[in-house]
């Protein structure tokens, strides 16, 4: 093993070999939105200074903003007490992470109660993803 890769071997893994990633706003503290790495993704994210991480759905490597230009610059990256969630601070270009036009992946808010509650929508869409994604 070589020695750059070495700290890869602190994180815990999962049975897939992935990590669940945190992405946060660097200034706002906003949570932009949650995702995966492998192995691979993380030691891209280092290179770079920028996001990238293991699409599941895909099966492979996904560097945040490939399709629609909305990139991450990775300002830091940490580990947490368990070692296993990873959070990266990034400055977001665009100011829009989630695939549908928003700022932030959790723009749903539940209201109500148990018995009679819902999801509510409570942040505005500020691109039409039709015009992101082609």
């Amino acid at each position: 093993m070589s020695i750059k890769v070495k700290w890869l071997n602190k994180v815990k893994w999962d049975e897939y070999g992935l990590v669940p990633v945190i992405a946060q706003e660097l200034g706002s503290n906003d949570v932009l939105m949650f995702a995966w790495m492998n192995r691979d993704a993380l030691e891209r994210t280092v290179e770079l200074g920028e996001a990238v991480y293991w699409s599941r759905s895909r099966k492979k490597l996904w560097h945040k903003g490939e399709e629609s230009g909305h990139t991450q610059k990775v300002h830091d990256i940490r580990l947490d007490c368990d070692e296993d969630v990873v959070l990266l601070k990034v400055e977001q270009t665009g100011n829009i992470a989630c695939h549908t036009g928003r700022h932030s992946c959790f723009f749903q808010k539940f209201e109500g109660t148990v018995g009679d509650g819902e999801w509510v929508s409570v942040d505005p869409v500020l691109v039409d993803p039709a015009s992101i994604y082609k």
